[in-house]
């Protein structure tokens, strides 16, 4: 167990290493992510957290499960991967949970991340952490982008359902923005980037963005 841990964290160092300057030929993903997300509203309309669901890509569940033993075969309980789930949570501090909050255009911090825990399902694993804010707010405009700035991580939210309001004011809408498929484009306009020695800002051309509106 401790040796698949080791390699977890190895993997999300690397996401760094990639945002201080790696060559052009890594400007692509490497990890790839499967979201949901949730913004969690008090009866009074301020905002007090995000709730988000990363599942992550096959080939990613299975070298981090690699060396944590299961009672059954092919199954994984909440206790068996709590270890991991602890480790996936701890380590992604470092990045700001790839999660940008702004209110009104002025940013927002998130604290720790409580009631996490992963979920194994059909031969993939799925990270459920939520971020409550440091400072809970209103806000007549509410936006979130949940993206990597290194784009070692490449975010897809799902089809379906991709995000949710929970307890918001009857009168907020929401707008949900995916990045361009501009993929070609992307990777010369970040080669030229990373030759220039500027690769962290990389993955924003890739960034979801969630924007609620309030009167």
């Amino acid at each position: 167990m401790r040796r698949a841990l080791r390699k977890l964290i190895g993997i999300l160092c690397l996401a760094d290493a990639v945002a201080l300057g790696a060559g052009a030929a890594d400007a692509h993903p490497h990890v790839w992510i499967t979201a949901r997300s949730e913004l969690i509203y008090a009866p009074d309309g301020t905002v007090t957290g995000v709730r988000h669901a990363w599942t992550f890509d096959d080939m990613f569940s299975t070298y981090a499960l690699q060396g944590i033993e299961a009672k059954t075969k092919g199954a994984y309980s909440r206790e068996e991967l709590g270890p991991l789930a602890q480790t996936n949570v701890e380590s992604l501090k470092e990045f700001a949970y790839f999660s940008f909050a702004k209110a009104d255009g002025k940013k927002q911090k998130f604290l720790e991340p409580v009631d996490y825990y992963l979920e194994y399902k059909d031969t993939a694993l799925t990270l459920h952490f939520t971020l409550p804010m440091k400072a809970p707010f209103k806000a007549k405009q509410l936006s979130l982008e949940v993206f990597d700035p290194s784009f070692f991580i490449d975010f897809k939210y799902a089809d379906k359902d991709p995000v949710k309001l929970v307890g918001a004011p009857a009168d907020c809408k929401m707008q949900f923005m995916r990045p361009n498929d501009g993929t070609a484009s992307a990777q010369k306009l970040g080669e030229q980037n990373f030759m220039n020695g500027d690769g962290g800002g990389f993955g924003a051309m890739f960034a979801n963005k969630i924007v609620v509106e309030c009167p």
